[in-house]
């Protein structure tokens, strides 16, 4: 964290305030759950790791920001009051084609880069964009180390660690994994998780075929690529609005159809599934 909000905000003492991972609402399958921490100075982060890009990424990570921002704001509070709330999203998938930068740092501002303010900030970290070398590691910054470190270490034993990252933080982290990898409850969580993130990206990826496959079967019946088009969109919006559904399921902690039973939903199911737990969590709120 650190290494990517720099010195000016460095941080001294963090306190997790969720676990880290846990079932989901399915019962069956393991997922890596946000880390929401805070740290001395009373300011809110949710950090993230990503193995794929879900639809409505982007709008994700600001919902998650202003919601950290908003949730701080209690009766009597006033507005001078409010700490900044910050996102870190770490990536291993490609999310802005338009930069090559490695860290991009979002904050509200205009267009000259004049600031508004610092107290809601996102802060993507994308894997791929990584140029640092073995070789150049040494003089990387504390973020491309890092990156270098996420993509690298299970690669690396304890001992090159120690070499290649002076610095105690990389050395406790690779004891962190030791510990994983040594112990068999905590092999079984990490597998089982790995495995959940393989299927979801193998589900992504079905799903973008199958529309891509039903856009191509109408367009060729009508003559006309509109079919592509709609099949495509048709894909997109589904898993949008399925996405939408556990979120909000989440946020009101309730039960519901999983997602392997909300795929079989048509789209007017699935709207107004969504739509009927917008209404529930606008009554929540109004109370």
């Amino acid at each position: 964290m650190n290494a990517i909000l720099g010195e000016s905000m460095r941080i001294t003492r963090i306190e997790i305030q969720n676990p880290i991972v846990g079932p989901n609402l399915d019962g069956d399958k393991w997922l890596v759950l946000d880390v929401l921490a805070e740290d001395e100075r009373g300011r809110r982060f949710n950090i993230e790791m990503q193995t794929s890009i879900p639809a409505g990424l982007r709008q994700r990570l600001a919902f998650y920001d202003a919601r950290l921002y908003v949730e701080q704001m209690r009766e009597g509070d006033r507005y001078h009051e409010l700490l900044p709330a910050i996102v870190i999203c770490v990536l291993d998938k490609l999310l802005l084609k338009e930069t090559s930068r490695l860290h991009t740092d979002f904050r509200l501002g205009d267009d000259t880069g004049q600031i508004l303010t610092d107290d809601l900030q996102v802060h993507l970290l994308e894997l791929t964009k990584l140029t640092v070398t073995r070789e150049n590691l040494s003089q990387a910054t504390p973020a491309e180390q890092w990156a270098y470190f996420l993509l690298n270490a299970d690669k690396l034993t304890l001992d090159e660690i120690r070499n290649l990252f002076p610095e105690p933080e990389f050395v406790e982290a690779a004891g962190v994994l030791e510990v994983i990898k040594n112990n068999p409850e905590q092999m079984d969580n990490y597998i089982s998780r790995l495995k959940y993130q393989l299927d979801e990206v193998s589900r992504l990826e079905s799903a973008r075929l199958e529309a891509l496959g039903e856009g191509r079967t109408e367009g060729k019946a009508e003559g006309r690529i509109e079919g592509l088009i709609e099949g495509l969109k048709e894909g997109v919006n589904r898993g949008e609005l399925i996405g939408q559904i556990k979120v909000l399921q989440e946020i009101l902690g309730v039960s519901g159809p999983s997602r392997d039973e909300l795929t079989t939903f048509d789209m007017m199911q699935l709207s107004n599934l969504c739509e009927q737990l917008r209404q529930n969590l606008r009554s929540r709120d109004a109370n």
